[in-house]
C-alpha cells in the first residue's frame, strides 16, 4: 500500500515542500512506494515554489482511510491532521515543533523532532550522502523551506544548522539567497485574491490557554500596509471565523519581514488585555506594534497570557 506523506492543514512552504522531499527519498533511495499529499491548498509562497522548481502540486486530501500507511511531517498535533489520523498506520514523524501528544500508533515508529527552524533541515541530515542523488527540484524545495521558515535567517528560531544547510544548497544550485528569498516573500505578500476569512486561516494554529481557545494567525509580508488596508474588514470577519472554527478568539499578527516587527489587530477589549499582559503593549486604537516579534513558535505563543 502506498505511503502518504503530509504535513499540517493550511500548508505553508515547509508543509508543502517537505512531503515532496520525503516521498522522493522513500521512493528513489529507500525503494518504498510513497507519494506526497496536502491537507489544503498551498499558500501563495508555496505555490510559487512549486512553479519555480517545476514540482507537481501534491494531491489534496481531507482524510485518511483506516490502515493507511502515513508519514507525518512538520507537525505532531492531531488538531492539524486528518480527522481519522489515529486509525491510520503512522510509520514516522519528522518535525521541529513542541510535542503535543494525542497521536496513537500501532507499533514502534521512527520519530525525529529537533529544535531547528525547519523540517527540511532535519531531512537534509537524515538523507545524508544520498543528497548527492537528489534532483535540482528537491534541493530547491529544501532551500525554499528553510528560507521560508527562517524568514531568510531573521527568525529567532534560526539555528546554525539551518544557515549552513541553506548556504550549502544555494551554492550547489547556483542561487543567490537574497534574490531568491525576495522572490519568495513577494509571492507570499500577494494576498489580493484571498477573502478575509481565508487570510485569518491561511497560516494559523489553534492554541488553548486556560479556558480560552485561540486561533493564532500570522501573515508574513514585505508589504504590511497592503494587509493593514483591510484591517476593518479583517476585524469584522473575526467573530464569524471564531464561531465556525469553535474557538473563543482570533489573534492576527501581521509580520513585517523586512523591519522585523509585528502588528497585532485589537478587535475587542479582551484581546487588548491579552496584548498588554503578553507583550506589555497598550493601545487606545485597534492595532498595536510589537517591535522584534516575528516568530509565532518562539515569541508569540510562549508569551501569551490571559
Amino acid at each position: 500500500m502506498t505511503t502518504l506523506v503530509f504535513g499540517h492543514t493550511s500548508p505553508d512552504t515547509d508543509s508543502t515542500g517537505s512531503p515532496i522531499i520525503w516521498a522522493w527519498y522513500l521512493n528513489q533511495i529507500k525503494g518504498e512506494d510513497a507519494k506526497p499529499a496536502l491537507l489544503g491548498e498551498p499558500n501563495t509562497e508555496a505555490a510559487f515554489v512549486l512553479d519555480h522548481w517545476a514540482l507537481d502540486k501534491p494531491q489534496i486530501i481531507s482524510d485518511v482511510e483506516a490502515d493507511q500507511p502515513v508519514v507525518i511531517v512538520d507537525t505532531n498535533n492531531p488538531a492539524e491532521l486528518p480527522p481519522a489520523i489515529n486509525s491510520a498506520d503512522i510509520r514516522a514523524i519528522i518535525d521541529h515543533h513542541r510535542l503535543v501528544g494525542g497521536l496513537e500508533t500501532r507499533s514502534p515508529l521512527d520519530i525525529r523532532i529537533e529544535p531547528v527552524a525547519c523540517t527540511a533541515t532535519i531531512m537534509y541530515k537524515l538523507i545524508g550522502d544520498d543528497m548527492a542523488q537528489a534532483p535540482r527540484g528537491i534541493k530547491g524545495a529544501m532551500l525554499s523551506c528553510i528560507l521560508s521558515d527562517t524568514l531568510e535567517f531573521r527568525s529567532p528560531t534560526t539555528t546554525q544548522e539551518d544557515r549552513a544547510i541553506a548556504h550549502a544548497l544555494a551554492e550547489d544550485l547556483g542561487v543567490s539567497i537574497p534574490d531568491y528569498a525576495a522572490q519568495m516573500f513577494a509571492a507570499k505578500s500577494d494576498v489580493s485574491a484571498f477573502s478575509e476569512a481565508e487570510l485569518l486561516r491561511m497560516d494559523s494554529k489553534e492554541f488553548e490557554l486556560g479556558e480560552t481557545t485561540f486561533r493564532v494567525s500570522v501573515l508574513e509580508t514585505t508589504s504590511p500596509d497592503t494587509v493593514l488596508a483591510r484591517k476593518d474588514s479583517l476585524i469584522a470577519a473575526m467573530p464569524e471565523v471564531a464561531r465556525e472554527d469553535g474557538v473563543d478568539q482570533v489573534l492576527l499578527f501581521i509580520v513585517d519581514i523586512l523591519n522585523e516587527e509585528a502588528t497585532l489587530l485589537l478587535p475587542n477589549d479582551f484581546v487588548k488585555t491579552v496584548a498588554e499582559k503578553s507583550f506589555g503593549a497598550k493601545s487606545a486604537g485597534d492595532t498595536v506594534l510589537l517591535p522584534g516579534i516575528v516568530s509565532r513558535k518562539k515569541q508569540i505563543i510562549p508569551a501569551l497570557k490571559v
